[in-house]
């Protein structure tokens, strides 16, 4: 078999621990996978699907030893770094954040609907769960009938801010039960028993980013 190396960068955050699982879970043929993480998570010993594996400090020159390369990060990371990953002309960058997803030349990518954007492309964005999950049903429906409008409501769980925001609902889920003061830090308003229309940062057009 030819050799397949993944990295996935952001390994020690919510989404970056889902995609290793994942990748094991669906058999991906990778023959070697490496882990990497912030500086302070460098070294660090963590248990995975595919046994214990050892976090490395992120570098461009490490993430370009893999062929395939999955960002777990923030969009600001993903924009500084994701071109210079792609820049050797071999290592293919599948981002997970927003930093790509208006990108004229960038595909933006769910496999079962339109794999074949990505075909030659080295940097290949994902859009945001609730997309994905939608387009996996409208597109069928689009197919058959042609969607000219969607107005779509989500109620997003607290994971969506990654290990931090489900720490502070399960905190705050406490306190309030015990009748104690709840403080908000990851997000806007305290969360415990409460829906706040506010995912992301606020935008121009008053709309939030995830909006």
């Amino acid at each position: 078999a030819m050799p397949l190396v993944v990295g996935v960068v952001g390994a020690t955050g919510a989404v970056g621990e889902e995609m290793v699982q994942v990748l094991h879970d669906r058999r991906f043929p990778l023959t070697a996978l490496r882990l990497f993480a912030s500086e302070r998570s460098a070294g660090k010993q963590v248990k995975t699907a595919y046994g214990e594996k050892q976090i490395e400090a992120f570098s461009v020159e490490a993430a370009q030893q893999c062929d395939y390369v999955l960002m777990a990060v923030s969009g600001g990371f993903s924009t500084e770094f994701s071109p210079q990953i792609v820049a050797d002309g071999k290592t293919v960058v599948i981002d997970n954040s927003s930093a790509f997803r208006y990108h004229e030349d960038i595909p933006l990518v769910v496999p079962e609907v339109n794999a074949a954007a990505m075909k030659g492309k080295l940097l290949v964005a994902n859009p945001n769960c609730t997309t994905a999950i939608a387009a996996m049903a409208l597109w069928p429906l689009h197919q058959k009938f042609t969607i000219t409008k969607a107005i779509i409501s989500t109620y997003q769980a607290a994971s969506g801010a990654g290990a931090a925001g489900m720490t502070e609902l399960e905190e705050g889920t406490k306190r309030q039960l015990n009748g104690e003061a709840v403080k908000a830090e990851v997000f806007a308003h305290p969360l415990p028993f409460n829906v706040i229309p506010h995912i992301d940062a606020f935008q121009a057009n008053g709309y939030t980013k995830e909006e």
